[in-house]
């Protein structure tokens, strides 16, 4: 895809994001317009990386790695990308990703049925593995840290 594209593409994905912030989570579209903006940058930043830097890492991987530097103690615009970023509630993105999800599910629903009751088997142990995992995990962490 053409950075063009991406950029359209991640813009929708904003005014999704915005609006689900603000029916949801009553913060206004200016308001969370920053930390969305910081979103939008930090993912452009990573589509360059994966066209520019030759190790082959999958965009989530430079967005991480970006979003990591860019709020790190050092990094000169940490406190911006903080306090605009803490503006958004990060459950938001998910009504926009289920709505991604759908649309690519609907144009290959003939293949999703080929592959039967096993591929619901399958994502239902996925779902509850990675949700029983993340509790056993969050339960350790906060035993150790002295929190429960």
């Amino acid at each position: 895809m053409r950075y063009i594209e991406w950029l359209f593409l991640l813009v929708i994905g904003v005014c999704g994001t915005g609006l689900a912030n603000f029916i949801g989570y009553d913060v206004g579209f200016m308001e969370s317009l920053p930390g969305l903006a910081v979103l939008v940058i930090i993912s452009m930043l990573a589509v360059v990386c994966t066209k520019v830097i030759p190790l082959k890492l999958p965009i989530v991987a430079y967005c991480a790695i970006i979003g990591l530097l860019a709020a790190c103690p050092l990094s000169p615009v940490r406190t911006f990308v903080i306090d605009a970023a803490a503006k958004i509630n990060f459950t938001a993105p998910f009504t926009m990703v289920g709505a991604y999800a759908g649309l690519a599910i609907g144009d290959q629903l003939k293949t999703f049925v080929k592959q039967g009751p096993k591929i619901l088997l399958v994502g239902l142990l996925v779902m509850t593995g990675t949700f029983l995992g993340s509790c056993i995990w969050d339960s350790l962490i906060l035993k150790l840290t002295g929190a429960i």
